[in-house]
């Protein structure tokens, strides 16, 4: 068990002889489905569904040719006639007539191999488990050697495969009472054959990595998509509590007198409006035995943000429950680097809030004095992440981390600039910033870098403060980070700004509606890469 010193009272908690109410949640809720290893041909397994990948233009392989052979269909002809090719994320799903011991075969495009990724490997198998899912097929085989390309070793394709099929098995279902049965099946049985014995190791490692890290996602997912009347800052914290207990982290939670004595105010101003108390979630992971200088990771956790007094339109503000994504974000890969043991010493830091507006609330206008002793005139109190992250940062410096990473549903200027395909990272180191793009191009969780030039500082001069939290529409991305920078002084330090990434309005293969876990995937695959 983790040591957790607890400075609040957290309602609705108890303890078992079974173990915390967290350790059940985490049976129920950890990825629990079954994927099993053979060394049967792919064509002999009995399966409801075979799933082969095909690279684009690959048709005239053997593979393709046993199919029609088996299936006493010519799939050469249905290419030829436009219905496949083996684009990404393509399909083509073929019934044998119970002729086959494997009764359907769905092919999926992979693109080209010479544009070949674990992206496009994760999408292909979230494009098959999601088609299957539809028509209530919960059991499938995957030919494994048909995802296989030449730089990436078996252990990456399994990972990504596995991942692939965990994360688009996911969906947030715990307030339906009404018609669960329609719900899309859950994946139960998944076969990887595999061509021989040769790399049996490697795929489990890799199926065993790919499940302790959608854990994570599976947490941050689950804690976003919770409602603002449940996910109050104590439920936050009751949650980062339990985790800990679970995961044997320590954790530190200072309630509202504690961040009171600590002079916490910008995190305080913000808090002010609801009558929901603030606190500091913080937890240590003591990888490679608590030595060294710790990585610190910081997460925004707004837990519903109207706006204040500076209210958002109506449109939409059901959605501001996701304000706490990056907090969330940065408990899933505490989760997962604990089930890992990766070797580094890890902090997790969440300033916890809501933001309401009331007799209470701040207003624009008002003058907040931080943590660090930085002044901030308050000119829109919609401008709220950056304040308890002013103070979250600067409360990281007593860590002596050897490097600082946040994340932050900050702007909607970031959905204006990037859309929904990739975060914004801005940072003041390059070799930091480097790291974290490269391991977002592997995991799928993209990042894009925005300039942060001095130019962009001196928008967020205060003729009446020290800083002033908004410098109005233009580069709104850049001069959010331009205000956190104040606050970190001479420790590396890179900014993600995940507003664009945190929630899926339509669905994808791999992100079913909802919260999406963005930044556990691209946090683990970071800190990962840093003990290659």
């Amino acid at each position: 068990m983790g040591k957790v010193s607890v400075r609040m009272q957290l309602p609705g908690f108890t303890k078992s002889k079974k173990g915390t109410d967290w350790n059940r949640a985490l049976e129920k809720k950890e990825v629990t489905m079954n994927i099993s290893l053979q060394t049967e041909k792919p064509l002999k397994i009995a399966t409801p569904c075979l799933v082969i990948g095909v690279f684009e233009k690959e048709i005239a392989v053997e593979r393709l040719a046993a199919v029609s052979r088996l299936f006493g269909k010519d799939v050469s002809t249905l290419i030829d006639e436009g219905e496949f090719s083996g684009k990404a994320r393509q399909t083509l799903l073929l019934h044998s007539g119970g002729e086959a011991p494997c009764r359907r075969i769905l092919l999926v495009g992979l693109g080209p191999r010479q544009e070949a990724s674990l992206e496009n490997l994760r999408q292909g198998m979230g494009v098959a488990a999601g088609l299957l899912k539809g028509k209530r097929i919960d059991a499938l085989a995957v030919d494994f050697s048909s995802f296989l390309f030449d730089v990436e070793s078996p252990k990456e394709v399994a990972a990504a495969l596995a991942e692939g099929l965990f994360l688009a098995d996911y969906h947030f279902s715990r307030f339906l009472t009404e018609k669960r049965e329609e719900l899309p099946a859950m994946l139960r049985d998944v076969v990887f054959c595999l061509d021989g014995e040769g790399c049996r190791g490697e795929v489990g490692e890799g199926i065993d990595v790919a499940r302790k890290i959608c854990a994570g996602v599976v947490l941050a997912r689950d804690l976003v998509n919770e409602p603002g009347n449940v996910k109050s800052p104590a439920y936050l914290a009751k949650r980062a509590r339990e985790m800990a207990e679970s995961a044997g982290l320590q954790c530190t939670i200072l309630d509202k007198e504690e961040l009171i004595r600590e002079r916490m105010g910008a995190l305080l101003g913000v808090a002010q409006g609801s009558s929901r108390e603030p606190c500091l979630i913080v937890l240590e992971y003591l990888g490679n035995g608590g030595k060294g200088d710790p990585m610190v990771l910081v997460g925004k956790g707004v837990v519903f943000d109207s706006g204040g007094i500076s209210l958002k339109p109506a449109e939409s503000m059901d959605t501001m429950k996701m304000d706490m994504a990056g907090a969330a974000a940065v408990l899933g890969t505490l989760l997962a680097a604990s089930m890992l043991g990766l070797p580094q010493r890890l902090v997790g830091i969440i300033p916890a809030v809501e933001n309401l507006p009331s007799g209470t609330a701040i207003r624009p206008g008002d003058i907040l004095t931080s943590l660090s002793g930085k002044t901030i005139e308050v000119l829109n109190t919609d401008a709220e992440g950056r304040l308890i992250l002013a103070d979250a940062l600067a409360y990281a410096e007593r860590f002596q981390p050897s490097c600082v990473i946040d994340l932050a549903t900050l702007t909607g200027a970031c959905i204006v600039a990037l859309g929904h395909e990739a975060a914004a990272v801005l940072g003041s180191d390059q070799e930091l910033i480097d790291k974290l793009i490269t391991s977002g191009e592997r995991s799928g969780d993209r990042l894009w870098q925005l300039p942060l030039w001095d130019d962009y500082c001196e928008l967020i001069k205060s003729d009446v403060a020290d800083v002033k939290n908004s410098a109005g529409r233009p580069a709104g991305t850049i001069t959010g980070a331009a205000f956190l920078k104040k606050f970190v002084h001479e420790i590396p330090w890179a900014h993600i700004d995940i507003a664009g990434t945190a929630w899926e309005e339509k669905g994808r293969p791999c992100q079913p509606k909802g919260g999406t876990g963005f930044g556990v995937r691209l946090l683990i695959r970071f800190l990962r890469s840093c003990n290659d």
